[in-house]
Parts: C-alpha cells; sequence; structure tokens
C-alpha cells in the first residue's frame, strides 16, 4: 500500500483493494445493476417477497448450524424451528410463518464462528464478484457454500439457476442503498469499508461489541 496516502491499518491491502472494488463497480454498473433493476420492476411484489423468503428459509438451516457451533442454543433453537415451520406450513419457505408466530431469525455463517471461536479478521480483502470481506471471511466462504442447501441442488441447471436468482435478488434488494451511496459517499470505497467492518463486528458480537483498539480493530 506504498502508493496509498494515509493507509489504514486495518486494510494494507489497500491498492490491491480498491483495484478490486473498481473492477467489482463496473461489472455491477453493466451487469447486475441492469438485471436486478428490471428484475424488481418486472416482478410482482408478492413473487419478489416469497423468492426472498424461499432463499432466506435456505439461510436459516445454515444459521443454525453455525449457532450451534458457536454454542447459542437458543439462536440454534430459533433457527431449527424457523427452518421447519417455514419449509412446511410457509411452503417450502416462500411465506414467512414463523416471523408471523415471533420467532426470531439469526443469521450466521461460518465467518462469524470463526470469530466467536476466537479467529481474529485478519485484513481487510475485497473479492473479485464477492465484493467486501476479510481474510478469515474468505476462508470461510468455502465452507459456507459447502454448507448452503444450494450446491447440493443435483441438477446442474436448476443448482445454476438457483445461484443467479439468489444474486439478483439480493442486488435488487440493495438498490435503494447503493443509490443513496453513490449521492453522498464522498470516497464510495472507504465508506464501503469501513460500513462492512463495523457490521461484521456487530454481528459477531450480536449488536454488542466490547471496546477495542479503533486502528487494529482488535477484539474480532
Amino acid at each position: 500500500c506504498a502508493s496509498v496516502p494515509n493507509p489504514d491499518q486495518r486494510d494494507p491491502l489497500e491498492s490491491f483493494n480498491r483495484g478490486v472494488h473498481v473492477f467489482n463497480e463496473g461489472l455491477d454498473q453493466a451487469i447486475f445493476k441492469p438485471v436486478a433493476t428490471v428484475y424488481r420492476d418486472a416482478t410482482p411484489q408478492l413473487v419478489r417477497t416469497g423468492v426472498g423468503n424461499f432463499l432466506g428459509n435456505l439461510d436459516d438451516a445454515w444459521s443454525s448450524v453455525n449457532s450451534l457451533l458457536q454454542g447459542k442454543l437458543r439462536h440454534a433453537m430459533d433457527n431449527f424451528f424457523r427452518f421447519g415451520v417455514n419449509s412446511t406450513m410457509g411452503i417450502f419457505g416462500l411465506f414467512d410463518v414463523a416471523s408471523e408466530m415471533q420467532i426470531e431469525r439469526h443469521s450466521e455463517d461460518f465467518g462469524q464462528t470463526l470469530g466467536a471461536w476466537g479467529a481474529g479478521p485478519g485484513a481487510y480483502l475485497v473479492l473479485p464478484f464477492f465484493g467486501p470481506s476479510t481474510i478469515r471471511d474468505a476462508i470461510a466462504l468455502p465452507v459456507d457454500s459447502n454448507g448452503d442447501f444450494i450446491s447440493h441442488v443435483e441438477d446442474v441447471a436448476t443448482r445454476n439457476g438457483l445461484r443467479v436468482l439468489n444474486v439478483v435478488d439480493t442486488r435488487a434488494g440493495l438498490l435503494g442503498v447503493s443509490s443513496s451511496l453513490d449521492e453522498v459517499a464522498f470516497d464510495k470505497y472507504s465508506f464501503t469499508r469501513d460500513a462492512f467492518l463495523q457490521r461484521r463486528r456487530n454481528a459477531i458480537y450480536d449488536g454488542d461489541p466490547p471496546d477495542a483498539d479503533p486502528v487494529t480493530n482488535d477484539g474480532r
């Protein structure tokens, strides 16, 4: 990062990361944002809600496993029952019956599990296609991918279709956020980095992180 003035100690790979950030932004503007906009505008809200519920239900199953690995038994039970209720009464997760029953969702992934086990985040890292991450989350990514129900769908066309749908639905949900960010962020890269690191740290500590060195972001 010798070419970066006033480098952030959490981001020793900033020169590389900024290059990947520019690549991802170009890809998003050329492909993902236009497709997500068409999806949002052409698909009825009821259908988009059902798609989001279905994909969220799949995430609940993996969140239950990670909650258990972290020793969060209550969260694991909540996520397990959410998956069971929505998969049956919610017709394969198309309807979020569990939320109507006030069963709370606790989103957890293997990166958070590693953090709960004491692994520090390591350097901030921007991954091609995937976007903001850390060394720890990048290491966890293959485990999260294998734990995703979609990766175990045997039919290749169906599996790839679900993956594309997941990406498009997620991007569609962020259209408003990205537009606001374009308007207010002087340095979109730095804003995104700081927001991501803060959000991940809060996620690991369930919204109540301990005091930490603001430079090194110690404390996972």
